[in-house]
């Protein structure tokens, strides 16, 4: 996500992230682009305090702040946002409410503004549902393989984890194509699918006026393995 953001690692911007967790993702952009400026905005209490702590180095380029992602009285936040990103969050919006908010993300943000986000993805057939569903449990049990602990693979399975075996009703992802379209018509006219493995999409868009610089991918790697290191 860091390397696809269109900025050189030197150049000052402003980015937003939806929904910031523990602060993994704006870690790993303050990280890359050291004078780039971060707005985290998180739901929870615990997960803005674990932000803070993880971009203490980055002293006042970072402000945290709470918001409710259905709500509107945050939305001001993106007043001039150069990118905005999420991780796993939009999805929790039903298809009105992504459209809602990807045009208004076009409306407040620059005119050089990036939209970058990271989601899971609703199938369009069964037949698709299958697929994502088995390569998830795959992907699982690869992982736990080179860990060395099957039980992982297990503990995945019997947490019901997987949404495509196990829809939860808080989790209203859309499909991919739609969601493209939508952020098209919002204003990022340069919309596409970044990335995709067992229903974990990279996807979003760039505005007209978006730059062609960028941070090469093994910089951004370093970044993201710095951020993930301090993990724990």
């Amino acid at each position: 996500m860091a390397t696809l953001l269109p900025f050189a690692a030197g150049e000052e911007f402003m980015v937003v992230e939806l929904g910031s967790g523990e602060g993994l993702l704006s870690h790993t952009i303050a990280l890359t682009f050291p004078q780039a400026r971060i707005v985290a905005l998180d739901g929870s209490a615990s997960m803005r305090r674990a932000t803070s702590e993880r971009l203490t180095d980055a002293g006042d380029r970072v402000t945290v702040a709470p918001f409710e992602l259905q709500g509107s009285e945050w939305r001001s936040r993106l007043d001039g946002a150069d990118a905005v990103v999420s991780s796993l969050v939009i999805h929790h919006l039903d298809g009105a409410g992504k459209q809602s908010l990807y045009t208004e993300i076009g409306q407040r943000s620059s005119t050089q503004a990036a939209l970058v986000i990271a989601d899971l993805v609703a199938p369009i057939t069964t037949q698709v549902e299958e697929l994502l569903a088995a390569t998830w449990d795959e992907d699982v049990d690869t992982m736990a393989a080179e860990l060395g602990d099957a039980s992982l693979g297990e503990l995945f399975r019997s947490t019901e984890w997987n949404f495509y075996r196990h829809p939860d009703p808080m989790d209203q992802p859309s499909p991919l194509a739609a969601q493209i379209a939508w952020i098209e018509r919002a204003g990022f006219t340069a919309a596409d699918c970044f990335w995709m493995e067992a229903g974990h999409a990279i996807y979003g868009g760039y505005k007209p006026g978006a730059g062609t610089d960028h941070v090469g991918y093994e910089r951004a790697l370093e970044a993201a393995d710095a951020a993930l290191g301090q993990t724990g």
